[in-house]
């Protein structure tokens, strides 16, 4: 009778020592690692079938809240033209930054007639003088995320399109017969006189040709 007495309470001992134990498993479960704890970023946007020419995948996100851009391009004094770009709910990221997708930033990539012309991470660019030849050309911005996605709202992507018209130099007028411009043969000058006519009477500057160029924000805005 006292040796069974005296294992009860032992069984007791292990029975409660199991379900502490048990108890201490269950919790320490619930605890997570540090590696656990870690919350990883949601993916932002959804990325699409759907390509722009260089393969860039577009990413999709809803048109609250969703990149924009507005592009303006003008002519400037030296020839050239001058790009400006309007962005909203937009930032651009500095050189360098880690080759993912934040929600509103990245680069924008400039085309000229659809041909990569320069990657911006600034609201101004200038297109040198005689990089369009003469004719109508279609300049576009199109707006990116950092690990080169292409930002896109109802399949379409963020960009802008500007159709701006190059012209030719006008040609120097011909002087008129008998004008002062005309220079003087050399019989009819004075003796002594090698020419009466100064070099600036001789030729005139030709005209610099005046442009203007309006960007759009819908493609398709002309600026002539």
């Amino acid at each position: 009778m006292s040796w069974s007495r005296g294992i009860l309470p032992a069984l007791a001992v292990c029975v409660l020592s199991v379900t502490g134990a048990a108890g201490c498993a269950s919790d320490d479960a619930s605890t997570p690692t540090g590696q656990e704890s870690a919350i990883s970023p949601s993916p932002v946007g959804k990325v699409l079938d759907d390509t722009d020419d260089d393969g860039r995948h577009y990413r999709e996100v809803g048109k609250k809240g969703a990149p924009q851009v507005a592009l303006e391009v003008e002519p400037d004094a030296e020839g050239g033209w001058d790009v400006r770009l309007n962005l909203r709910d937009f930032a651009f990221s500095p050189s360098g930054t880690q080759a993912r997708a934040v929600t509103g930033r990245g680069l924008a990539r400039l085309f000229a007639d659809g041909e990569p012309l320069a990657d911006l991470r600034d609201t101004s660019y200038r297109i040198p003088e005689g990089y369009l030849a003469h004719g109508t050309h279609q300049v576009t911005a199109r707006l990116y995320a950092d690990d080169g996605t292409v930002w896109a709202v109802d399949g379409k992507p963020v960009e802008s399109t500007a159709d701006i018209t190059a012209s030719e130099p006008e040609p120097e007028p011909e002087p008129e017969p008998g004008s002062a411009s005309e220079p003087e043969s050399a019989s009819e000058s004075p003796a002594g006189d090698p020419g009466s006519s100064s070099p600036s009477a001789l030729s005139a500057p030709g005209a610099f040709p005046r442009t203007e160029g309006q960007g759009s924000p819908d493609r398709g805005g002309k600026a002539s």
